[in-house]
């Protein structure tokens, strides 16, 4: 066992699984306060459920030999069979399986929860939760096997040859597209175009924002499984791309609208890693540099798109994730270095095998997520009644509220309900008043 590249590899995965939490902060600032626990659970649960999945079947059909194709895994790893502590990924000499294996689960467990997104204010938890263990089974899996299998069609053992080092297609392609075949099917918010439905909490935003920037090092340096130069490449792009995209966003935003805000500042970030991740280990620091400011400046516009086209993607997910991820897959057949990308001495093959995986992930996931999501429709019902989300997600679905105002106003401060002078209502009765009609709107 290669003991520093297994510490390097199990840390990464640490960071990954942060990445999750770090999403339900970045999305629950982002939702109306009557959503806010409810787009935290969206992501948090999906820690739950992909876990279980990933030990009865879902390792084994992402990363068991090929049954043929490059089509799927087979299924002797059923419940993690013949994988002991002392199983090595390179026979002799590498790092534990299971090290593996984890580092896996926690790119399993992000990508359905990057969906939640799209679909905020108006889903049943119960039919999102279901969505989440089919969606995986037969859209995840099959994807990552794919791209990362040992003989995948899509990656570089397999027919096409696209380079995906830490999941452009599998991941944010995967998801961005299923978010839009989702939101298809269950529809628009009440009061899309007409209610502003601005986020309640931009520190959450930026919390969020700032532990998936975190965490996307464990994501995109880890995929190397090794601690090695490569690695260290793809950490440094990592970090430049996203800066730079940081400042495509706002450029965008200023010149298109005449201010810069920290809404988008937190969102071209995650546009800055979503379209590195593909590419990090293929090109140099320059290249990461201008992928980054193109992906800020493409999803900046792109997010607008939702309202032009009439699809409602609630906190853009279609316009960061699958935009952004079709971006840095493109962007290997330009920028590329060592005689791969057009720009640095290759022609156009690889541009070319790049379209084709994305092409590939584009069309199976959204055919699959729009069937399976109006299987669940068809079933049990997908989004709640109108009177439930006017009333808030949160009390219909959980039964519970993000922010306890029992305490504001006269009762908190032990003063009793009216004035005693003339009956009008005390400073203190109108905040308790003004803090009801908050947690109404």
């Amino acid at each position: 066992m290669n003991g520093a590249d297994t510490a390097f590899v199990l840390i990464s995965a640490a960071l990954v699984m942060l990445m999750t939490p770090g999403l339900a902060f970045f999305y629950g600032g982002m939702v109306r306060v009557k959503s806010t626990l409810n787009m935290l659970m969206m992501s948090f649960v999906s820690l739950g459920i992909v876990s279980i999945l990933w030990v009865l079947y879902g390792y084994s059909l992402t990363f068991g030999d090929d049954i043929g194709g490059g089509i799927l895994g087979n299924l002797d790893h059923v419940g993690m069979a013949e994988i002991t502590p002392d199983t090595l990924t390179g026979g002799d000499e590498g790092i534990p399986v299971l090290a593996f294996a984890a580092f896996q689960l926690m790119f399993a467990i992000i990508t359905p929860a990057l969906i939640s997104g799209a679909l905020a204010d108006r889903v049943k938890f119960t039919a999102w939760a279901l969505f989440i263990a089919l969606w995986v089974t037969v859209v995840y899996f099959p994807v990552a096997h794919w791209v990362w299998g040992p003989e995948g069609f899509i990656g570089l053992n397999g027919d096409i040859k696209a380079i995906d080092f830490a999941g452009g297609t599998a991941v944010h392609i995967n998801a961005g597209v299923a978010a839009l075949a989702a939101v298809l099917v269950v529809g628009k918010r009440v009061g899309f175009k007409k209610d502003p439905m601005r986020p309640h909490n931009l520190p959450f935003v930026l919390l969020g924002a700032a532990l998936l920037w975190f965490g996307w090092f464990g994501f995109n340096a880890g995929s190397e499984l090794a601690a090695d130069g490569v690695a260290a490449t793809m950490l440094f792009n990592t970090q430049v791309a996203t800066g730079a995209a940081v400042v495509g966003w706002l450029i965008y935003e200023k010149l298109r609208h005449g201010s810069v805000t920290m809404l988008g500042a937190a969102s071209g970030a995650i546009a800055g890693l979503v379209a590195i991740t593909p590419s990090g280990a293929s090109v140099n620091a320059v290249g990461a540099v201008a992928i980054g400011i193109i992906a800020g400046v493409v999803c900046a516009w792109a997010v607008g798109l939702k309202y032009k086209l009439g699809y409602d993607d609630s906190l853009d997910v279609v316009g960061v994730h699958l935009v952004g991820g079709i971006v840095g897959t493109l962007a290997i057949g330009f920028f590329a270095i060592d005689d791969i990308g057009l720009f640095y001495g290759g022609g156009l093959e690889q541009l070319g095998r790049q379209a084709a995986g994305a092409g590939v992930v584009l069309v199976y996931t959204f055919v699959v997520t729009w069937l399976l999501a109006k299987g669940i429709d068809r079933l049990m019902g997908f989004r709640v009644s109108e009177d439930e989300e006017l009333a808030g997600v949160d009390q219909s679905q959980h039964a519970e509220s993000a922010y306890d105002y029992s305490g504001v106003g006269s009762a908190a401060a032990g003063a009793p309900a009216t004035a005693a002078v003339g009956g009008q209502p005390t400073g203190t009765d109108r905040a308790a008043a003004a803090a009801e009609k908050r947690v109404d709107a």
